[in-house]
């Protein structure tokens, strides 16, 4: 493994950055927006970034998916079959990065995003109450599987934003409120954040001298986020969700035009 170190200075920053994260994360997703581009700033080496950030995030988001099933914040058999097939989504949208040119890839998220913000925007009814029955017949479970074979295939073709998009997906499509829409999402995410964290250790990818302070730091984050998520349910996740699309829009827009 390559030798890497940070001065005192950056790794401070790292730690606040990885754990604000791990804060958004919880609650709407996307944190690898802002976790990603502080490891890079930091001076890592690309593949050691994200072996590193893998490691923090997955350690976070155990914590946080833990909360949420503790308070009763997730539906476990929608959440597993969208967890599986997440795991088929992403190497599907794996092999079309293959095939589509980065510029069709861009346009589509340029599409994408604006739709998936005028949703939050207009649908002021995102349910803070859960419209779910708790039954779960075949066309629920060919649901649950379907969104988690979109929002793999999106993981793979994209990474960013995955817990947010599996959020909007489990409110808006399966109508559960948010609260249980992101314990759900976070069981979908953690599935995937393993399966990508035992390749970046049998590579030798993660810096634990840097990771495991980070990871710290991205659990307290992840814990205050989830607590606040799961206190005032759609009152704190939705603008969280804006901020997290808006943040994805000026990403993809800047390395679109610029």
């Amino acid at each position: 493994m390559q030798a890497v170190s940070l001065s005192p200075a950056m790794m401070a920053f790292l730690v606040c950055m990885t754990g604000l994260a791990g804060f958004v994360d919880s609650a709407a997703g996307g944190g690898g927006l802002i976790s990603l581009p502080a490891y890079l700033f930091a001076g890592l080496p690309a593949h050691y970034t994200y072996g590193t950030n893998k490691f923090s995030a997955a350690c976070g988001t155990t914590l946080s998916t833990a909360q949420f099933f503790k308070n009763g914040a997730m539906d476990l058999r929608v959440g597993l079959l969208a967890a599986a097939g997440s795991f088929a989504g992403s190497a599907a949208g794996v092999q079309l990065v293959l095939v589509l040119p980065d510029a069709a890839l861009r346009a589509m998220m340029l599409v994408i995003l604006p739709a998936a913000a005028g949703v939050i925007l207009w649908r002021r009814d995102l349910p803070d109450e859960n419209r779910d029955n708790g039954v779960l017949p075949r066309k629920k479970a060919l649901t649950a599987l379907a969104i988690g074979l979109g929002i793999g295939c999106y993981d793979g073709l994209f990474g960013p934003g995955t817990g947010t998009f599996a959020i909007l997906a489990f409110s808006t499509v399966m109508g559960f409120d948010l609260r249980r829409a992101g314990g759900n999402a976070k069981l979908l995410n953690l599935a995937s954040n393993y399966a990508s964290l035992i390749t970046y250790l049998a590579s030798g990818l993660v810096v634990f001298s840097i990771a495991i302070p980070c990871a710290l730091s991205n659990l307290l984050g992840n814990w205050l986020g989830a607590h606040l998520a799961l206190k005032n349910g759609a009152r704190f996740i939705r603008p969280m969700l804006l901020c997290v699309l808006s943040l994805l829009l000026c990403k993809v827009g800047f390395e679109t035009f610029f």
